[in-house]
This record gives C-alpha cells, structure tokens and sequence, in this order.
C-alpha cells in the first residue's frame, strides 16, 4: 500500500510516469497497470455514487490535449489507434466546485450529446446552464433537456492570433456577450469562470495536459483513466482553498476528506463487486 500511495500522490501532484518511476522505485509497467486499474475503478465509483445532485447551477467546457501527436500530425493508421486531438468535456457545479461530470472524446456533436446525457442523469433538479460559444452545445442541450433548464452562452471574441515569439499565447480577448438561449437564467450567473479556473487546476495537475512539453499521453485509454484518478481525487481527497473542504464534502457526498489510501480502496471495493 505505501509503494501505490506514493505512485498515485506523484501522478495526482503532476508528476510524469518517468519522474514517477524515478522518485518511488516501481517500474513503469507496474505503474501503467496501477493507473489503467484505478482509474477503472474511480470512473465506476463515480458513475455509481456522484448522482442526484442538488446543485442548482452548472457550468460546462473543453479542455484540449492531444494523445500521440497533434491531428495535424497524424497518419491515417494512427488515427485508428486513437491519436490526434483529444478533448475532455467537464461540467462543474460553481457553488460546491463538484465535478459533477466529465466525458473524454472529440470536440463534435456526438461527443457533445454524450457529456449532455450524461450530465443530465446526474442532477437532481432544474438548473441554470452557462457554456461557452461552441455551436454543438445548442442542439446537445435542447435534445437532453428540451425545457426543463436555464440555459445561456457566454461568447468570447478574441483578436487576431499572435505572432512570432508570442504565437503559443493567447490572442487578446476583445470583449464577451451572454445569449439567453431557454429559461430564464439570471444574468448575474451567467459565467464560465469557474469552469475554466478548473481547466488550469487540470493541466497543473496532469502531466500529460501540461502544454509545450512532451508531456503527452500515449494511448488514450490511460488518457481516459488519468482523467478519473484525477477527478476523484479533486472530488474527495484534496481540499478547496476556498471551501476549505473538499468539493464533495461540500456536496454532501463525503464527511471527511478521503487518504490516498481510500482512494486506492477503490480499487478492492471494484472486486468486491465483480466477484
């Protein structure tokens, strides 16, 4: 137990498989079966138990990474290995800072109706939903939740993009608008603040999210399972400067903030069920 505490407390802290290997002794592969295992076992646990969620506003975004190379770079043979650019779907709810759902895919309108469907069976009540721009959001949310929400666009116009030694930075935002698209949302929580905030506690906490490094995943199934370990984790087991507990305390999914220990205790309640 203390050899998998001190792997996952460096994967979950942003370290990289190798510095991993390095500080804690294990070999790689048994650090790769480690992740691939529980991070089963974290997107099972919250598929069962994150449900019936009270929270009364959601904020939803993407997140982009690439796995094996960037889509510009990708061959034909290796597209059907799943590399080229990879996208996470979260949605968050802004007062307890619960993810309350997250879908690993494509930035399409299929990938779009899978996050909406999923989010849509977790929440308990109608709420207020705020996402950015993106055009597949429309039909998403109308097809899940037809009138039965709050919905608006907060759009984000930005200036031509940056040249030279300044290409890799952001072009300078120009102004916002917010686009009631159903319900009546209240235009003071209109935002996707949070939302984004969280995308930075993603690519600090990631490795493999980290942007201009080789710090990139390989295959997307660990993609997918690095992705869990840390949602689970963010939910139970570090706490919120903010807050001051952890977002799933907050929710009332949780009285204490969860060890490593627990987390990888997962991982046996995972058997227990398949047996």
């Amino acid at each position: 137990m203390s050899k998998r505490v001190a792997v996952v407390s460096a994967l979950v802290e942003g370290n990289s498989l190798r510095s991993t290997c390095r500080m804690t002794g294990v070999a790689m592969n048994t650090v790769l079966k480690l992740l691939a295992e529980l991070g089963g076992a974290c997107a099972q646990f919250h598929n069962e138990h994150v449900r019936n969620i009270p929270a009364r506003r959601i904020e939803v975004d993407e997140i982009w990474q690439f796995v094996g190379a960037k889509q510009k770079n990708v061959t034909a043979e290796q597209m059907t290995h799943g590399w080229g650019d990879c996208w996470v779907w979260t949605g968050i709810d802004p007062q307890t800072k619960l993810i309350a759902s997250w879908f690993v895919g494509s930035r399409d309108a299929l990938s779009a109706e899978w996050f909406m469907g999923d989010l849509w069976d977790r929440l308990a009540n109608r709420v207020q939903l705020t996402s950015d721009g993106h055009h597949v959001y429309l039909i998403a949310v109308e097809k899940t939740f037809g009138n039965a929400v709050d919905y608006a666009m907060l759009a984000k116009h930005y200036g031509q993009p940056r040249e030279g030694a300044a290409r890799y930075s952001p072009a300078r935002l120009l102004s916002t608008s917010k686009e009631v698209i159903r319900g009546t949302p209240d235009p003071m929580h209109i935002s996707t603040s949070i939302v984004e905030r969280n995308n930075l506690t993603m690519r600090m906490g990631m490795r493999r999210f980290t942007r201009l490094t080789n710090g990139f995943s390989k295959k997307v199934e660990n993609h997918a399972h690095a992705v869990a370990i840390h949602f689970v984790h963010y939910n139970f087991a570090r706490i919120h400067k903010t807050l001051r507990v952890t977002p799933a305390m907050e929710a009332g999914y949780a009285d204490h903030v969860w060890s490593l220990e627990e987390v990888i205790g997962l991982l046996d309640r995972r058997s227990a069920v398949a047996a």
